[in-house]
Formats: structure tokens, C-alpha cells, sequence
């Protein structure tokens, strides 16, 4: 909870240590992973249409193989083939998330309102920072693919930074950015990208006025997999963060900026041993793994619960 200036003591203001322990070790951050079994893919790339909870390779997951490419005719009988230019595959063809949009164009910010003594300048300006703050986590390949956090701190409060620096190498940091293993390679493709963004005002007992915006967006990368016939595969990620934006007249400078409040999420396709290091690449099967009670293509909804089981 954030103070007003001058009400700090030891040099932290009193909402801060309330946020830690609202935050961290309570772990209000939750983090679901699952992963997905190659069987789907191999199906995929055989063009082959199965219903892949009856094999053993895919055993309880039910993910279905249900669009198939047309096959290619072959050529006459002593006629000589001829070579045509390929086009590379779509990596999300074969998804829910094949007619979303790319990147940023996904993330689409509601009409700013006043609200709760903000003006909509200041709405608008809030939520501008919040969407920066979601692209330069989940879509800046130069960040995603590098080991410097300084890039997404700069969108934080200067107070709020230290907690983003300790999340950096633990798997809480894949609650809310994409830091991409050193071995894992994207697709040019761009992220297919679908959620929303909502606001409303909160004002603390102690008369500090914030913004707090909501996002709940499913991400889904497309990576180079040559574990897969196909060449590639896809790995989905789906959060939902409060975000906070204290009014600047209200609080010190220090405290200006972003926070986050709450940050929940799930993911598909992940590698588990990279997931704990805050990491994520493309996971292969888990014949040991808890199955999957439901059809997987239902991840892609943004209005899935975000509650899952852990299978990591």
C-alpha cells in the first residue's frame, strides 16, 4: 500500500514491507506449467489424423490432431518432377491462436475514462505504461534473448525495481516476462497474441490515489524444434498481472511508476527444468506426467482459470 511523501520511516515507506508480505514469501505469484507431448506434433507433420489420447505416446492429454494439409499429387508416371519454391510452414497453423493477431497489435488498450479522481490523461497515460511495460516482457526479442533486466525495470517505480531483480533467475519471473533459454531459437514468426486489458481506480486509507489495471493475455511463440518432424513447435503462455500506478502528487518519487500487485500464470509446451530457472524453451514429453483432464486447444482462451494443477 502505497504512502503519501514524507511518511516514510527508515528510510521505506510503511506500504512497502505491507507489500512484501502481501507479495513475497506469501507467493500470491502462481506459476502452472504443463507439457505438452510430441505425439501431437508428429501427427501433425505425417499429415496424419488421430485422435491421440488412444496412443500410447499421448495417453490421457486428448489432444487432437484434427486438420491435416491436403496431400501433394505426385507426378506422372515418366514424367520428371519438377522443384518448386516452398513456402515455410505457419508454426501456428495447426492452433486456436492461427487468425490472432501478431505482436503488439493484439494488445489492445480500452478507451481511458476518468475514474475514481484520475482524469483520463492520467488514465490514458497509466495504461500506456502498462502496455509498454507487456511488450518490452513478452515480445522484445532483443530482452527475451538476452541476460540484462534493465530494459523492463526502467518501466518499474525505482522502489519496485529490487523485487524485479530478485525474480530475475527464479521462476516467478516467467509470471509476467519471457526470458528465453540460451539454446531455444523463435521462428521469424511473430507472437500470436490475444487478451484484454481493464482499469478502476483504488484509493488506500491513507488518501493515495492509484491506477490499477488488470491484463489477462494468452502468448503463444513459435520455436525451432528439431526434436520435431515438423521443424518447429509452439509453447503458450497465459497470464494474468494487476498492475498499479500510484498518482505522482500522492506518493515520493521513489514510489512512482509501476508495481505489480498480483501476477498469476500458466504455460503449455515448457520445458520444466527451464521453467525453474526462469527460463522457457520447448518441453518434450513427461511419460511420468499428471495427464491432462481436458482438451488442451482450451489453454488458448483467455478466459480460462488460471488455476491449474502444477505437472512440473
Amino acid at each position: 500500500m502505497l504512502s503519501p511523501p514524507g511518511s516514510e520511516r527508515d528510510g521505506h515507506p510503511d506500504w512497502l514491507d505491507r507489500l512484501e508480505r502481501e507479495i513475497r514469501p506469501s507467493l500470491v505469484v502462481r506459476l502452472r506449467i504443463w507439457c505438452r507431448r510430441r505425439a501431437r506434433r508428429l501427427a501433425a507433420a505425417l499429415g496424419v489424423v488421430l485422435l491421440l489420447a488412444a496412443t500410447a505416446g499421448a495417453a490421457g492429454y486428448g489432444y487432437r490432431q484434427l486438420r491435416r494439409p491436403a496431400p501433394a499429387p505426385s507426378p506422372a508416371t515418366g514424367a520428371p518432377a519438377t522443384t518448386r519454391p516452398t513456402t515455410p510452414p505457419d508454426v501456428f497453423a495447426d492452433t486456436p491462436a492461427a487468425h490472432w493477431p501478431a505482436g503488439a497489435a493484439g494488445i489492445v488498450l480500452p478507451p481511458a475514462r476518468p475514474t475514481g479522481g484520475l482524469t483520463a490523461a492520467e488514465v490514458a497515460a497509466g495504461l500506456d505504461r502498462v502496455r509498454a511495460a507487456m511488450l518490452t516482457a513478452r515480445l522484445d526479442r532483443t530482452f527475451m534473448t538476452g541476460d540484462n533486466p534493465t530494459p523492463l525495470l526502467r518501466h518499474f517505480a525505482p522502489a519496485a525495481r529490487e523485487s524485479v531483480r530478485k525474480d530475475w533467475s527464479t521462476e516467478t519471473i516467467g509470471t509476467y516476462a519471457t526470458r528465453l533459454a540460451p539454446d531455444a531459437r523463435l521462428t521469424p514468426d511473430q507472437p500470436r497474441t490475444k487478451g484484454r486489458l481493464t482499469y478502476r481506480a483504488v484509493r488506500q486509507a491513507d488518501g493515495v490515489r492509484m491506477l490499477e489495471v488488470t491484463s489477462n493475455v494468452v502468448w503463444v511463440y513459435g520455436f525451432r524444434d528439431p526434436a520435431s518432424r515438423s521443424g518447429h513447435s509452439v509453447v503458450l503462455l497465459h497470464d494474468e498481472i494487476v498492475w498499479r500506478l500510484p498518482r505522482d502528487g500522492d506518493v515520493a518519487r521513489a514510489d512512482r511508476g509501476l508495481w505489480l500487485h498480483r501476477m498469476s500464470s500458466y504455460g503449455w509446451g515448457v520445458d520444466c527444468d527451464a521453467v525453474k530457472l526462469g527460463l522457457i524453451r520447448p518441453g518434450g514429453a513427461d511419460p511420468d506426467g499428471t495427464p491432462f483432464p481436458e482438451d488442451p486447444d482450451t489453454l488458448y482462451d483467455p478466459e480460462h482459470p488460471i488455476e491449474l494443477p502444477d505437472s512440473c
